[in-house]
């Protein structure tokens, strides 16, 4: 794809910018704004993957760093910091990309503080939530109380999860969806981890996966967001 991302920066507050990448196909239909997870930023090969093929199906991105990643440091922001980033990335998305719905979210830690903001007050011009492994709980510590959130987020939700995710057991993540009704749709993908990643043993390689999990996303867009 000869798209190229676009550097950006985008101020946060008086004392933060952080840097974004902007991928936009030509004709794009609407734009992803996406957060990295904890542990690796916008550059890591999975999020790069996902703005390049989002972009082959018509789908713009924002990639977006928090500050903490921007400042290479280990421990995440505050919450008050990552959803006032969150929300500048949102609001920066609009400006360059007015003509296209917006759907914002992320990978785990980015898609939970995206949720978190759209909660605390509607994000601008953001017509849906998207879930690259919603982080529903810590790994052996199962709990549905991370999504008492979700309540307050009246705008189409879509989980994208990987079968053997686990931040997200199952018999914890499928009732709550169906608690959340027709805002939220859950696309499970057998064998997956929270990284999408599957074993071996499968068959499967990753970048299947990814484009079984892009193509749902892609659909998702087309159908309820765009329908």
């Amino acid at each position: 794809m000869s798209e190229a991302a676009r550097e950006i920066s985008i101020k946060v507050d008086d004392d933060r910018a952080v840097s974004g990448l902007l991928v936009a196909p030509p004709g794009a239909r609407a734009c992803y704004v996406l957060a990295h997870g904890a542990g690796a930023g916008m550059r890591h090969p999975f999020m790069h993957a996902v703005a390049l093929e989002l972009a082959q199906r018509g789908i713009a991105t924002l990639r977006y760093q928090f500050p903490y990643m921007e400042q290479k440091k280990r421990r995440p922001d505050s919450p008050k910091v990552a959803l006032a980033t969150v929300r500048a990335a949102v609001t920066e998305a609009a400006r360059l990309m007015p003509h296209v719905p917006l759907i914002a979210g992320g990978k785990s830690f980015g898609g939970r503080m995206t949720s978190q903001a759209q909660a605390a007050m509607p994000l601008e011009r953001v017509a849906g939530l998207a879930f690259l492994g919603f982080p529903l709980h810590p790994p052996g510590a199962p709990s549905d109380e991370r999504a008492e959130h979700l309540n307050d987020v009246r705008i189409p939700m879509l989980f994208l999860q990987g079968a053997r995710d686990e931040f997200a057991q199952l018999d914890l993540l499928k009732p709550l969806v169906k608690r959340l009704g027709g805002r939220a749709q859950l696309a499970l993908f057998d064998d997956a981890d929270h990284s999408f990643h599957v074993p071996a043993r499968t068959g499967k390689k990753d970048p299947e996966v990814r484009r079984e999990m892009l193509d749902d996303f892609a659909a998702w867009i087309d159908t309820t967001i765009l329908g």
